[in-house]
């Protein structure tokens, strides 16, 4: 007997395609479409404008997934970890942050485990297990939604993986979360982070999304960035940064360069200086990260202190810089935390 097929992830174009199969006019996909990401109901039963002969058809072959929630941790910044269970077994990270101007944000995963080996990351130190498909990447909004009872209004891809190692299924994604008829998140309040693919930052720049693109920076010159990311090995700063500019070009879209902050390693005067003309003449900004803690690696953050005089560094030379507001520090909440613990346990 041929497996039923999960719904979640299908974009309108696949969902015609079925709807006809079955026997319906075209425009039902519409309406079950609406029914998915809109409404997001799970149950065909729940569709009461579809025919009862259609919903029929549609619950012998097909269902419509949901995560199994395994555990939660919740901070008292109110910022929520979740630990969900995919239908294989596998388990993946998401990450609620509530903020006082109301936007409710997620940070989401695309893979299971990660393959960049970085060496400040809990996923890095657990490999990559899989890819997501673009149905589990959209379905962790869903289920917070639905745990929350509100709607998420922003959404960072830089949860477990590498989000451009999944290109296929994460663009898809991408576009499910946009669509006005599905989670309708505008496109300007998706966030997408990577490590510095270089093909795909250049295919993702002919896609014209008005996304945020995150650079994973970390380090000023190639050395210390190939200690701290293997990928810099095959895609050095020279290469990365002219795929930057070039996206930057083809979107006309500013790019945010993420640097995690690491007590002795990145941030001396002399790292703030570098970085400043590595970017210079670049559409940035860079986002400093104190380094969360994370067992098994021995790294720290720097002084408040030695923050603020990296930044200031960095805004005298006309480079524009945030300090990231740490969220969940009291729950582990860099993501492969919590799944390691699992495991553990």
């Amino acid at each position: 007997m041929e497996r039923k097929k999960d719904l979640i992830g299908f974009a309108i174009e696949e969902l015609k395609e079925i709807v006809i199969s079955l026997g319906e006019p075209a425009f039902r996909a519409k309406q079950l479409f609406k029914w998915i990401y809109e409404k997001k109901v799970r149950n065909f039963s729940e569709m009461t404008n579809l025919a009862k002969s259609f919903r029929a058809k549609l619950e012998d072959q097909f269902y419509i997934g949901e995560l199994k929630l395994i555990t939660k941790q919740k901070s008292k910044d109110g910022t929520i970890k979740y630990l969900f269970q995919l239908d294989d077994g596998k388990k993946v990270e998401s990450v609620f942050m509530p903020y006082e101007d109301n936007r409710r944000s997620v940070c989401i995963s695309t893979q299971v485990g990660c393959g960049m080996g970085c060496t400040f990351c809990a996923t890095g130190l657990q490999g990559l297990s899989r890819n997501l498909t673009a149905g589990e990447i959209i379905n962790q909004i869903i289920s917070i939604e639905k745990l929350r009872g509100e709607e998420i209004s922003n959404v960072v891809l830089m949860g477990m993986g590498e989000p451009l190692a999944n290109y296929e299924e994460s663009i898809k994604a991408i576009k499910l979360m946009n669509a006005s008829n599905g989670l309708n998140i505008g496109m300007r309040r998706i966030t997408l982070s990577t490590c510095g693919l270089v093909p795909q930052i250049r295919r993702l720049a002919e896609e014209k999304m008005q996304l945020t693109l995150a650079i994973s920076l970390h380090a000023s010159n190639d050395k210390l960035r190939s200690q701290m990311m293997p990928i810099n090995d095959k895609y050095p700063l020279n290469e990365l940064l002219a795929s930057c500019r070039d996206y930057i070009n083809k979107t006309g879209r500013r790019i945010t360069f993420e640097y995690a902050l690491v007590e002795g390693v990145n941030d001396s005067a002399k790292d703030a200086e570098e970085l400043a003309n590595l970017l210079s003449g670049i559409l940035a900004h860079v986002n400093l990260i104190p380094i969360n803690q994370v067992e098994g690696l021995n790294y720290s953050k720097p002084t408040r202190n030695t923050i603020n005089k990296f930044k200031d560094s960095l805004e005298t030379e006309g480079i524009a810089a945030t300090v990231r507001v740490e969220r969940g520090s009291d729950i582990a909440a860099a993501c492969g935390q919590l799944q390691a613990k699992e495991d553990k346990r």
